[in-house]
């Protein structure tokens, strides 16, 4: 079985079908320490990721962003002293989308090379 983090997105479109309960099932216990949470009744995938300082929050951000634009799939980002929140969510279908649970599993890709 192929690690999440080594999916491809695919191209979504309005009226994709967002994720079912076993793919949520299936894929939520691969992504440690993220969450579903939900904003004006939109679910999302949620997680905030610790720094030792403001320039390696924006670094991490900066490589997030990066492969956001790689994946064209763009989540919210926070970035604050120290802190990174960040949220994925498919806009065109007002939810969650296998995409979002692949491209969290990068993140933590992302953060995992950071902490070498």
């Amino acid at each position: 079985m192929a690690l999440l983090a080594d999916k491809c997105c695919t191209a979504c479109r309005a009226g994709a079908p967002l994720a079912t309960r076993g793919e949520v099932a299936k894929y939520l216990p691969q992504l440690p320490g993220w969450q579903i949470t939900v904003v004006a009744g939109v679910e999302r995938l949620e997680k905030a990721y610790l720094f030792k300082n403001f320039a390696q929050a924006l670094h991490f951000t900066e490589q997030v962003g990066a492969i956001a634009e790689q994946h064209n799939h763009h989540p919210a980002l926070l970035t604050e002293w120290g802190r990174v929140t960040v949220a994925w969510w498919t806009h065109k279908i007002a939810g969650l989308h296998v995409n979002d649970f692949i491209m969290a599993a990068k993140t933590d890709r992302v953060s995992a090379l950071n902490a070498k």
